[in-house]
C-alpha cells in the first residue's frame, strides 16, 4: 500500500486502535481517524474520505464490521479486516464481502505491511484490468520489494515467473535477510490464487503446546482455555497460500501432522470429529541446510520431499554484487524522505567499502545499516559506512580484499560460544544463553551438536 493512503481504523478497542494508529503512523502512513461503530465510522468517511478501511468485525452497537463491509463495497471503498474472531459462519459471512485481506489478532507489525502490500497490489491490478507481470516486482513498495538486475537474481525472478501460475509446492532456501518473504509474496501474486489469501506463519514463533491449535485449529472445549472453536493457519488459507517460514524450525511431531495435510489436503482440528477438507498451495521457506537436518534427525525425509518438489535458491547478497549500489541508492532516497535527511548520495569510497563487505545479514543488514548512516550523517555526502563489531573486530574496512573471510557457520559459533562462556554454561531461564541468543532451547543444542561445541569449550 502506497505511503501517503488516508486510513481509517473501525474498532471498538481503543488500545487495540490507537496501538495501530501508532503502527502505521510510525511507517509513514496517514490515519485519518479511529471510529467504534459503523454510525460513526460513515461519519467520517463522509468527511475525510479515505483510500482504505481497517475494521474489526464486532463493534459497538447493533451493526456489525460486516455490515459496514457491505456498505464500503457500494462506496467502491476498499477495506481490510483485523479480528480475532474465527468462528466459521462468521468468517464465511466476511468472505461474501470480498475484502482486499483478513488478519486475525494478534499479529506482527511485518505481517500487517503485507498485507497491506498485497492488498494494494490487487487493488491497482483490478484497477488496470491486466495480469501482473514479473517486471512489476521492481516498482513495489519498500516491504515488497525485489530490485537489482544481476544473473543471480534474474535467474529467479525467471524460476519464480515459471512455477507462480501452477499448485506446485515450492520450497525458498537461503540465507537470513536475502528477502525469502519477498519471493513468497510475488509468487502468490502471480499465482491463479492471487484473490484469495496469503496467510504467513513464521514456524518459529509458535510455541510447540500451540503448535497444532495454530496451524490447524480446535473445537471449543478440546482443550482447558479453548471457550470457542478457532480456525487455525491452514483452514484461513483455505483455497490460497499459506507460506510456512523458517520451516526447519518445526518440531517432528508437528512436522508429521504436516505431511498428512500435505498428502491428504485436510486436517484435523483439535478436538474435531471428523477431518476438513481443504485447497491450500504450500509455499516454505528455510535458511537451514534441511538435508543435513535430515540426515542429523530432526527433519523427516519424507516431508523433505513433498516441500522439495520446486526449490529456488535465493542467492546472499555477496553473490550479487552488482545489485549492491542499486540497492544501496535505493535505501538511502527511501531513507532520507523518511527521516527528512538532506543525504543525496555516496562517496565512491563508501561505495568501494560496501562492494569489498561480505554482508553476512544480507539485505536485511544492508537495510538497516542505511536506516543508521542516514540517521547519523551530517553531510549531503556519506564517505565513510560503520559496519559490524564484527567486522571492526575482525577485518580492516579499508582491506577486505587481502584477508581471508570467515564464513557464517564459523561467525556463528564463535558467537555462541561468546555468550556461553558469558553465561557460564547455562543455558536456558533468565541469563541463560537461549534468552540471550533468543531462540529455543532445542534449536540451541542442535547448533552445539552441528558445531561440535562441548561442556569442556566453556
Amino acid at each position: 500500500m502506497q505511503k501517503g493512503n488516508k486510513i481509517l481504523i473501525v474498532e471498538d478497542e481503543f488500545i487495540v486502535a490507537n496501538d495501530l494508529r501508532m503502527i502505521l503512523k510510525k511507517n509513514g502512513y496517514e490515519v485519518v481517524g479511529i471510529a467504534s461503530s459503523v454510525s460513526q465510522a460513515k461519519t467520517i468517511i463522509a468527511t475525510t474520505k479515505p483510500n482504505w478501511v481497517l475494521l474489526d468485525i464486532l463493534l459497538k452497537g447493533s451493526e456489525t464490521g460486516i455490515d459496514l463491509a457491505i456498505e464500503l463495497n457500494k462506496l467502491e471503498l476498499p477495506f481490510l479486516f483485523i479480528s480475532a474472531n474465527t468462528n466459521q459462519g462468521i468468517l464465511e459471512s466476511v468472505k461474501e464481502t470480498r475484502p482486499y485481506g483478513f488478519l486475525t489478532k494478534p499479529f506482527r507489525e511485518k505481517d500487517l505491511f503485507i498485507m497491506l502490500d498485497i492488498a494494494n497490489e490487487r487493488l491497482n491490478s483490478e484497477n488496470k484490468a491486466e495480469e501482473p507481470k514479473i517486471e512489476s516486482i521492481e516498482n513495489r513498495s519498500l516491504k515488497n520489494q525485489l530490485i537489482g538486475s544481476s544473473p543471480a537474481l534474474n535467474e529467479v525472478l525467471s524460476q519464480v515467473e515459471l512455477v507462480a501460475p501452477t499448485d506446485t509446492s515450492v520450497l525458498l532456501l537461503g540465507e537470513s535477510g536475502t528477502g525469502k518473504e519477498k519471493i513468497a509474496q510475488s509468487l502468490h501474486q502471480l499465482s491463479l490464487r492471487k484473490q484469495q489469501p496469503l496467510v504467513v506463519v513464521n514456524c518459529a514463533a509458535i510455541p510447540l503446546s500451540l503448535m497444532e491449535s495454530e496451524l490447524f485449529g480446535h473445537e471449543k472445549g478440546a482443550f482447558t482455555g479453548a471457550q470457542n472453536r478457532r480456525i487455525g493457519k491452514f483452514e484461513l488459507a483455505d483455497g490460497g497460500t499459506i507460506f510456512l517460514d523458517e520451516i526447519g524450525e518445526l518440531p517432528l511431531e508437528a512436522q508429521t501432522k504436516l505431511l498428512r495435510v500435505l498428502q491428504e489436503q485436510e486436517i484435523d482440528r483439535v478436538g474435531g470429529e471428523l477431518p476438513v477438507k481443504i485447497n491450500v498451495r504450500i509455499i516454505a521457506a528455510t535458511n537451514r541446510n534441511l538435508e543435513q537436518e535430515v540426515a542429523l534427525g530432526h527433519f523427516r525425509l519424507d516431508l523433505y520431499y513433498r516441500l522439495n518438489i520446486f526449490p529456488i535458491a535465493i542467492p546472499p547478497l555477496r553473490e550479487r554484487t552488482g545489485d549492491i549500489e542499486v540497492l544501496a541508492n535505493y535505501f538511502l532516497a527511501f531513507y532520507a524522505i523518511k527521516l527528512q535527511k538532506n543525504v543525496t548520495a555516496f562517496s565512491a569510497h563508501a561505495l568501494a567499502n560496501m562492494q569489498a563487505y561480505p554482508w553476512p545479514g544480507n539485505i536485511r543488514e544492508m537495510q538497516h545499516l542505511i536506516e543508521r548512516t542516514v540517521l547519523l550523517a551530517k553531510d549531503p555526502v556519506i564517505n565513510d559506512m560503520v559496519f559490524t563489531e564484527y567486522l571492526e573486530s575482525k577485518l580492516k574496512i579499508s582491506d577486505f580484499s587481502s584477508q581471508r573471510l570467515a564464513s557464517l557457520e564459523e561467525i556463528e559459533r564463535e558467537h555462541i560460544l561468546r555468550v556461553l562462556e558469558s553465561c557460564k554454561g547455562k543455558i536456558s531461564g533468565p541469563g541463560g544463553a537461549t534468552e540471550i541468543l533468543q531462540i529455543s532451547s532445542s534449536s540451541l543444542y542442535s547448533k552445539m551438536k552441528k558445531f561440535g561445541i562441548k561442556s569442556d569449550f566453556y
